[in-house]
C-alpha cells in the first residue's frame, strides 16, 4: 500500500516521503516550518495530481 509519511528532519523541519508498497522511497518533499503546511502539501497532491502527465524535456542527440 502506497503511502505518505510525515517527519522531522535534523534541522526541525517537517518534510514528507512517499513510500511504495515494498516500503520503497519514492520522492520526498522540501521542508516546511510547520506540520499544517507539510499536511496541506500531502492534501494537495492527492486532490491536484491524479491524472497528471509526464512531460519529458530530453531530447535525443543524433
Amino acid at each position: 500500500m502506497y503511502k505518505f509519511e510525515v517527519y522531522k528532519d535534523k534541522a526541525g523541519e517537517f518534510r514528507f516521503r512517499f513510500k511504495a508498497s515494498n516500503g520503497q522511497s519514492m520522492f520526498s518533499s522540501e521542508g516546511y516550518a510547520a506540520k499544517a503546511s507539510a499536511i496541506a502539501a500531502i492534501e494537495s497532491i492527492k486532490k491536484n495530481a491524479p491524472g497528471a502527465t509526464v512531460d519529458d524535456q530530453t531530447t535525443a542527440v543524433a
